[in-house]
């Protein structure tokens, strides 16, 4: 457990790993560092601009109850901490977001003091290199209130002892259901969540640096689409405790118009039943709210996640 005295800046721990990116290539199988980032007191009072700024943004309702999107952009410069040390084996640059799963175990609310940890686990086979688990906590008063687990993919990297990755599910056939809503996404749309999550990866605020990464133009961010849909279920419906996932597919291209659906869990199709659903991969929660985004008008789908009260 590395202590450090408060949260980093993005935009330093960017520059470090812009970087450092270029030297770390496949080379050997990946070695995680054995350490976690903790910093032990953070004062969410000083976050007051900061949340209703996120809170007008992606349309969550003014609350002191911090959102479990609100607190992934809290503990992300912790995250990202990690992933650029000198013996992180794998580049920041190029790293594809797959999923998210967040839990929410109690409320946390603007002026409370919390804690931050965050480490790297589980680097593992992928059909297309090394996916690695970086995990987010915070704890009030000692005691967890909030975990997030974001997973990456590093193409061309080899899991550690050479293994080989686990059979992977065929993708379940998917019809675009009835929208719920639809999303209008200005070319702005990652200069301003970048604005408020910190996250300036330049695939999202610019369209020559999407370029440099293969994309035609910017690219939203993954997890301001998928707060965007737990803003719209909202946090009467989520309840204080509750878990939040999120599967990425294709990139949203800036400007886009993205179609959504979120929909009761109990009306959707299980996968492989024959219905239009299988919107959680086939583990659709019991209760709690499934959705979907696609581009308009073409069904190419973006991304699933579920909601659901714990």
């Amino acid at each position: 457990m590395t202590e450090l005295p408060a949260l980093p800046r993005l935009g330093g721990l960017f520059t470090k790993g812009v970087a450092g990116s270029p030297g770390k290539r496949p080379r050997g199988e990946v070695r995680l560092p054995e350490v976690a980032y903790r910093v032990a007191r953070v004062d969410t009072t000083g976050e007051a601009a900061h949340l209703a700024a996120y809170q007008e943004l992606l349309g969550e309702l003014s609350s002191d109850v911090l959102p479990a999107g609100f607190l992934h952009v809290l503990a992300f410069p912790l995250a990202t901490a990690v992933m650029v040390r000198g013996d992180f084996p794998l580049p920041l640059l190029g790293m594809v977001h797959l999923r998210n799963v967040a839990r929410v175990l109690r409320p946390v609310r603007l002026g409370e003091t919390v804690e931050v940890r965050a480490w790297a686990q589980d680097a593992r086979a992928h059909r297309r290199g090394v996916q690695v688990d970086l995990v987010a906590e915070v704890l009030v008063d000692g005691v967890l209130a909030y975990q997030g687990v974001s997973t990456y993919l590093a193409k061309g990297f080899t899991a550690p002892d050479g293994a080989a990755p686990a059979d992977e599910s065929p993708r379940e056939e998917w019809t675009a259901p009835l929208p719920t809503a639809r999303w209008k996404l200005g070319s702005g749309t990652g200069r301003a969540y970048g604005a408020v999550s910190g996250d300036q990866n330049p695939i999202h605020t610019s369209s020559l640096g999407a370029k440099a990464f293969g994309f035609p133009r910017a690219i939203a961010h993954g997890m301001y689409t998928a707060a965007r849909a737990l803003a719209e279920v909202g946090p009467a419906r989520r309840g204080e405790a509750y878990e939040w996932t999120v599967e990425f597919f294709r990139p949203v291209l800036l400007p886009s118009t993205v179609d959504v659906a979120i929909r009761n869990a109990a009306d959707v199709a299980p996968a492989g039943s024959g219905g239009s659903g299988g919107s959680a991969g086939g583990n659709e929660p019991a209760d709690g709210f499934v959705y979907d985004g696609w581009r308009s008008g073409k069904g190419t789908r973006h991304f699933r996640g579920t909601i659901r009260p714990l």
